[in-house]
């Protein structure tokens, strides 16, 4: 298994990957290949996946803004999970992060979501119950769920 950069060549793998995992949310526009590769070109060294005989088995959407480093999208297919394929993109993520100085990193899973929040617990996110998630969209805009 080698892991790489992702680019905007690995866009159609990847949106399948995506579509083939439970529990995960995407829109028409910021998951677009137009979406993606403005969020690629803004993040070129923090987005990886995992790639094995040219067929993609996980991959990690991550950037910052500067301040704060978010993760997005991270899947792994449901045929490849317990090989460390989730560990091995994380820990990717987070030393290019740390290598752009970022400090602090934050995600959103939702709540239905069981082994994709016990993942991340056993990665040693925690779960925050002082905050409370907004968000507005400023396009009208059609939700995936998965």
């Amino acid at each position: 298994m080698e892991l790489r950069i992702m680019t905007i060549q690995d866009y159609d793998r990847v949106y399948a990957l995506w579509m083939s995992c439970k529990n995960m949310g995407f829109n028409n526009l910021d998951d677009s290949r137009e979406g993606i590769e403005k969020y690629l070109r803004r993040n070129p060294n923090t987005c990886f996946l995992a790639e094995e005989d040219e067929s993609i088995l996980g991959v990690i959407l991550s950037g910052h803004d500067g301040r704060r480093g978010f993760i997005h999208h991270m899947a792994v297919a449901e045929s490849a999970r317990r090989r460390g394929i989730g560990t091995a993109l994380v820990q990717r993520a987070l030393l290019a992060l740390r290598a752009e100085g970022i400090h602090k990193v934050a995600l959103v899973a939702f709540r239905r979501n069981e082994d994709g929040n016990a993942f991340w617990k056993a990665q040693g996110f925690t779960e925050r119950d002082d905050l409370v998630y907004r968000n507005l969209a400023l396009d009208d805009m059609i939700r995936i769920d998965t």
